[in-house]
């Protein structure tokens, strides 16, 4: 590689001295001879191609562009057209990039300070190239070689300008051959002087400020020519990535971080003393208030489109594009949303709730509906933070995670009967449930549709943290990476996982097994309406089919959560749901869908301060609730449908054994096939005893009947009178 390298540089100097005392066409010539007479044949027709490459694509390029280079003014032409998102339905509700201001600063107008700090950090070598360095070249291709990408380009401040202000933003050979070409064209026809004073008025500094002037107002509210060497050097430093170094949007310590960088190379360079860097890094620097432009509607949503299409395109390419970017939200539904949201936050307030978020999934296509990041971006506190991508403990919610993986491994069934008894564990954890107590033994689909705490670890027990961890991150879950951590608390929710990733699990199990990956952007299309990106579903089947249907079986069982639960978290359609609650009750989470529809609910506190007594049924849930009546508005009404590899088998409400006799005195339940009794219960005999001459009344209950619901409904427990079954069994 080493090798390779040295004959590249050398034959590019050489290549460039050639170029100083010979025409271009007499240099190919010499270049062509030499393949052909060294007998590299094969070469010398690659050759031959290359050099009308080499010959056309200047003569094209200058063609092209002469008129453009032709003044200072019209290079100085701005391509800040920005960006506008679209919802769903082309309705416009944000935009970025906008410029500040069209105003030139003059050279003499520039600091030094400011012309030094750029130089040093961009391009040290700024008076002394003809336009381009083999220096960066060879370093770039360095870089890009061990990439086996084209990632960096080696660009001087000229080749910077002719990009930022002719070319598009492309990583490519042709693209940067063409960039060289005009960046030599550029050097001929203007002095350095003026060559710099074009790149500072239209390089991109961030926070949609073009040029030095829009930066300087924007930063520090003055004008270009008072910029002190630390503020110089501050804006310098952050140039490579504007959104990620700002320090108003982006990172206050990164961009110091940069500010003493640039400082350093400017004392290397001989531009300042030492004296002078320090002074400028003790400067304490005072920033202009930032004053948002962001739209009310979805901002957190519209940030995370920005920060994708940076991500994909890149900050300079986007911020020039003029793009019209659909989204996958719709407007009304989306302020719909947010007005949910907020008004629980102020419902809540007297019990110490400050902030709310919310996600609503399509799980079939990955589309986000919805997102609220907070209940109010203008609340100074609380409101800018995105809540639906910072991590938090989801408490119970995490709950079928665990029991997804115990059905994966058949070591549990839907009516396995797990321990609900007091228990130390080796390492002296005390489980305890959220009532305080014990109900001895109860069934899978009880334990979890109730949310009990101490059958829950049992069932982690027998699957196992390491297994339960690989289980959520199929399922989408980014955040548990110290699974060193992690105890037997980690099925109450104990480690920390953002509302989207907890929401995207949970779109497995409504979409049958199939992890499809969120969607933000619908389509992007050029400033020529020319449609440059469309979105495709990214899907991968990561559970079993029948693995999701129990789990839905069971959150959607409102009998089953009934003792604990009511009818908090029934709506108008057959829907699977669960709620988390963290400790001290910190985090209040509701999550649900239908085969069609995922909502996910966190309300708490951004500093983890304690709510008042709110659970994820009395915080989370009345939210979760009116988004899944909204958003099933249209939708048709879908069931959870058991696949063929699930049986149904009737149960004896007593001994949970095979009924296959039963008439009304059994229950249904569902089991993966191969599992669930094989045995059939015993129906005793009933004992002769004397008709009685009289039927005796009905005793009077102030208990009232249970409410008619379209959701399937399990058959009621017996009551004492049931005969006792011969024999009693429970399943492993």
């Amino acid at each position: 590689m080493k090798h390779f390298l040295f004959q590249v540089r050398s034959r590019l100097t050489r290549l460039k001295n050639d170029l100083k005392e010979k025409p271009m066409l007499d240099v190919f010539k010499e270049i062509i001879k030499e393949l052909w007479y060294t007998g590299k044949r094969p070469l010398f027709y690659i050759a031959i191609a290359g050099v009308v490459l080499l010959i056309l694509t200047p003569v094209v390029t200058y063609l092209y562009f002469v008129r453009d280079l032709s003044s200072k003014e019209k290079v100085l032409t701005r391509k800040n057209e920005g960006i506008v998102l679209l919802d769903r339905n082309d309705k416009p509700f944000f935009t970025f990039y906008e410029a500040k201001s069209n105003k030139t600063v003059p050279f003499s107008k520039i600091t030094k300070d400011t012309q030094h700090a750029v130089i040093a950090i961009e391009d040290k070598d700024f008076y002394n190239h003809p336009g381009f360095s083999l220096e960066g070249i060879a370093r770039a291709l360095v870089v890009n070689l061990k990439r086996e990408q084209f990632a960096q380009g080696g660009s001087t401040i000229s080749q910077q300008l002719v990009k930022n202000s002719l070319l598009t933003q492309d990583k490519n050979l042709l693209r940067k051959y063409q960039e060289i070409v005009l960046a030599i064209e550029l050097e001929r026809r203007f002095t350095k002087e003026d060559i710099l004073e074009m790149y500072l008025n239209t390089v991109y500094f961030g926070e949609g400020a073009f040029g030095i002037q829009d930066a300087s107002n924007a930063y520090f509210g003055k004008e270009a020519s008072k910029l002190s060497l630390a503020q110089s050097a501050l804006l310098a430093g952050i140039l490579p990535a504007p959104s990620a170094f700002s320090p108003l949007s982006g990172s206050r310590e990164k961009a110091f971080k940069r500010q003493a960088i640039v400082l350093n190379y400017m004392e290397q360079q001989g531009y300042i003393t030492k004296a002078q860097k320090e002074n400028a890094v003790a400067e304490e620097i005072v920033f202009n208030p930032q004053v948002s432009d962001l739209n009310e509607t979805a901002p957190h949503f519209a940030l995370m489109v920005k920060d994708a299409l940076i991500e994909k395109y890149g900050e300079q390419k986007v911020a020039r594009s003029g793009y019209n970017v659909r989204t996958t939200i719709d407007l009304e539904d989306q302020e719909y949303a947010q007005d949910i949201v907020a008004n629980q936050v102020t419902r809540l307030a007297r019990n110490n709730v400050t902030n709310a978020a919310a996600i609503v999934i399509d799980p079939n296509t990955g589309e986000i509906l919805a997102l609220i990041g907070s209940h109010d971006w203008n609340d100074e506190n609380n409101g800018k933070i995105n809540m639906a991508v910072r991590p938090r403990q989801p408490g119970s919610s995490f709950k079928p995670i665990v029991y997804a993986k115990g059905f994966e491994e058949r070591v549990i069934t839907p009516a396995t009967k797990l321990d609900d008894k007091p228990i130390t564990f080796p390492d002296g954890y005390k489980p305890k449930n959220y009532d305080g107590k014990f109900r001895n033994e109860v069934s899978v689909r009880s334990a979890l549709a109730n949310s009990f705490n101490i059958p829950a670890i049992h069932v982690l027990d027998r699957v196992g943290i390491k297994d339960a961890i690989e289980t959520a991150e199929d399922l989408g879950i980014t955040t548990l990476n110290e699974p060193s951590r992690y105890g037997l608390s980690l099925v109450l929710g104990a480690a920390e996982v953002p509302l989207t990733e907890m929401t995207s699990a949970f779109a497995v199990f409504a979409n049958e097994g199939v992890y499809t990956e969120r969607i933000i952007i619908l389509e992007v299309r050029d400033k020529r309406n020319n449609v440059i990106f469309k979105s495709q579903p990214k899907e991968k089947e990561v559970l079993g089919d029948d693995i999701a249907f129990l789990i839905s079986s069971i959150l959607s069982d409102n009998k089953a959560r009934a003792d604990t639960f009511g009818n908090a978290l029934t709506i108008s359609r057959t829907a699977a749901v669960k709620t988390g609650t963290t400790e001290d009750y910190r985090d209040a989470l509701t999550i649900g869908y239908t085969p069609n529809l995922v909502v996910g609910v966190w309300v708490g506190n951004n500093d983890r301060a304690p709510m008042d007594s709110i659970a994820g049924s009395l915080g989370a849930a009345p939210i979760w609730r009116q988004l899944m009546e909204r958003f099933l508005i249209g939708k048709p009404r879908l069931s959870f449908t058991p696949p063929a590899s699930i049986r149904k088998i009737k149960l004896c409400l007593t001994d949970d054994l095979n009924n296959e006799t039963a008439s009304t005195s059994a229950l249904d339940e569902y089991f993966l096939r191969g599992t669930g009794p094989k045995k059939e219960c015993v129906t005793p005999t009933p004992t002769s005893t004397p008709e009685p001459t009289q039927t005796p009344k009905p005793e009077p209950t102030s208990a009232p009947e249970p409410t008619p619901t379209s959701e399937p409904q399990p058959t009621p427990t017996p009551d004492a009178s049931t005969p006792t079954p011969v024999i009693t069994i429970t399943l492993p």
